[in-house]
Formats: structure tokens, sequence, C-alpha cells
């Protein structure tokens, strides 16, 4: 399994950075303008506090640019401890096996960290490609870079509004 993380300590306590970072919009605003995420129809307008854990909740898309279909996520829970931790196990177009877990922690002194572990198999035929794999790890990198990247810049903005 290719396995990636990230880690970012933000000025804002864990139980915002919990809610932001767990809702849809919160989601879409660290993705965006990259990619825009859908949410399956049945958990539309659910935080994923809300979402059953262990059953898939439907097909969520993954938009470039907000607008044109690049990949879809199976998305399933496979674990949820609110307000601290979520591993998600999904399959995608592109991965058989997408594995995405987030851990928020209070920090001493206030604020708090966010930490994502990313774990990934594209499925067989893709993985014969040559520097497939490369490229899915650059992509998955940079693309969760640029997620904790909004995250700080959101938390920033948010401790001074």
């Amino acid at each position: 399994m290719n396995r990636l993380g990230r880690r970012s300590e933000l000025v804002i306590g864990a139980d915002a950075a919990w809610a932001r970072a767990t809702s849809p919009e919160g989601i879409n605003a660290e993705l965006m303008p990259i990619v825009r995420m859908t949410m399956p129809r049945g958990v539309r307008g659910l935080d994923l506090g809300a979402f059953p854990v262990g059953e898939p909740v439907g097909r969520s898309w993954i938009l470039l640019f907000g607008l044109i279909p690049v990949d879809y996520d199976d998305l399933c829970l496979v674990e949820l401890e609110p307000p601290r931790r979520f591993l998600e196990r999904s399959r995608t177009l592109a991965f058989s096996v997408w594995e995405h877990e987030r851990l928020v922690e209070p920090l001493p002194g206030g604020g708090s960290a966010i930490s994502d572990h990313l774990g990934f198999e594209l499925k067989p035929l893709l993985s014969r490609v040559p520097g497939a794999v490369a490229l899915a790890r650059a992509i998955v990198g940079a693309l969760f870079g640029h997620r904790h990247r909004r995250l700080r810049d959101t938390a920033r903005h948010e401790q001074h509004a």
C-alpha cells in the first residue's frame, strides 16, 4: 500500500477544527479551487458525525475545478470517533483501496493539530502503466498539501474575524 501523511498546527481549538473539517462546506473549502466533492444523496446536509459507520453511504463525485467529473469515491466510514478521528476506507475510479484517516488533537495552550494519513492502491490495470504509481503519489501529496495550506489559512482568518 502507498502511504502519505500531512500534519498542520492550527490556531483554532480542536472542537472548531473538527466541526469545520468534517462538514461538507469545510471539506470543499479545503479542496477548492482545485476540486470539489459532492455528497451522496442519502447523506447530503449531514456532517460526518451523522454518517453510518461500516456501510457504504453512496457515491461522491470529485469534480475538477468544481465542474468536471474526474473521479468518484464510493464513500464508506469504517471508524468514527467524534470529535477526534475518522477512518474512511473506500474505492474510487482510480484506486481499488483508498484510506483517509484524519486525527484532530488539542495542543497545549490552545490551538489544534490536524493529521491526515493516506493509503491507496491503484487499480490493477492502472498500476501496470509505467510511472502511474509515482504520478498518483504526487497528485495525492499535492492535493493534501493544498488542503493543509487551506486549513491553516482558514484557521488564521477565523481567529482574526
